[in-house]
């Protein structure tokens, strides 16, 4: 059976309008605009009022990645949303989107993997379309980590942000469309980014309130060293598995997750400045949505042209990493 390739059709994403700047955090955590800026290179970050949550951010995304691509809801066949912070446990956030896009007919569920999440998601609804089970997938990458941060915590709580991003995918012809992934994990270091509380391990109790177990938890310099080398090692291998070489790529996109570590990958990688692209210093590391974020401003912006090789990488909780390189249409 020969296998279709899967496109990007359109994209989209979603924001808060609240706004919270170095400046803000410094009244409320033992902090400095220098010391974050230094350290992340984050300037502000956007985060979710009280009452709003995530499939609110999620459709908006995924109704705005419709209409580029041109997809009416009803021809959606897979509904896949990337996220650690979802409405409530049951259902799965996917299903509330479905039903608030009126896309009827679509298969829907959510996919944990941290911060590569979207990534993964990529990877499902590519087998999904290339089988021909489904013609056109929805890929929502969203987060409210705000609802899970704790203000007292300045490794945590100055970096993290809210927001909403997503990709319609569709069958389309070579050379153009989804030409490798490669997605790993390493569940020995699954503590190394964790929120320990509220799952059946530690199911919520007074004594998991009090001692602060459902705030996420980092070990920020033992995942910055672990996340520059497996983002070198996996960009390296998906390129060869594209047949793309590194010179080629016209941009890249990596996992907002700091600008120190997005710097060091892309030196490596032997990536000029000038097709890397980064947001971090106005939207934060929304962890599962940084990648389709910055995505949407890319081709909303025209950094994206048909036929651009673009290579994306993500590392997260899991501890998971991955890449993708696409051929634009």
């Amino acid at each position: 059976m020969s296998l279709r390739r899967a496109v990007i059709l359109g994209t989209g994403h979603a924001l808060p309008e609240r706004v919270l700047t170095n400046a803000d955090l410094e009244k409320i955590v033992d902090t400095s605009d220098e010391w974050i800026t230094t350290r992340t290179g984050i300037r502000e970050r956007r985060i979710a009022a009280e009452g709003e949550y995530l499939s609110q951010f999620a459709t908006r995304a995924a109704r705005s990645a419709l209409e580029l691509a041109g997809v009416e809801p009803q021809d959606v066949d897979l509904i896949i949303c990337a996220t650690v912070t979802p409405d409530m446990p049951i259902p799965a956030t996917a299903c509330v989107i479905q039903q608030d896009l009126g896309a009827a007919k679509g298969a829907a569920f959510d996919l944990q993997a941290g911060c590569s999440g979207f990534l993964y998601g990529l990877a499902v609804a590519q087998q999904f379309i290339a089988t021909g089970q489904s013609r056109h997938a929805i890929v929502i990458g969203a987060e409210l980590l705000s609802k899970y941060l704790d203000w007292k915590d300045r490794t945590t709580c100055v970096i993290f942000a809210d927001g909403a991003g997503a990709a319609v995918l569709g069958p389309g012809n070579p050379p153009h469309g989804i030409l490798a992934s490669a997605l790993h994990t390493d569940g020995s270091m699954a503590d190394f980014i964790c929120m320990p509380g509220g799952g059946t391990r530690y199911p919520t109790t007074e004594t998991t309130v009090r001692d602060r177990l459902h705030f996420i938890k980092m070990r920020g310099n033992e995942t910055f060293k672990i996340a520059v080398r497996s983002l070198e090692d996996v960009c390296r291998e998906v390129t060869n598995q594209a047949g793309v070489p590194l010179p080629q790529i016209d941009l890249f996109v990596p996992h907002q997750a700091n600008q120190r570590i997005i710097d060091a990958v892309s030196d490596r990688l032997r990536i000029e400045p000038a097709k890397v692209y980064a947001n971090i210093d106005r939207i934060g590391n929304t962890s599962a949505a940084s990648i389709p974020i910055a995505l949407d401003e890319c081709v909303r912006s025209g950094r994206v042209r048909s036929g651009d090789y673009i290579l994306f990488a993500a590392f997260g909780a899991g501890l998971t990493w991955a890449a993708t390189v696409v051929r634009w249409a």
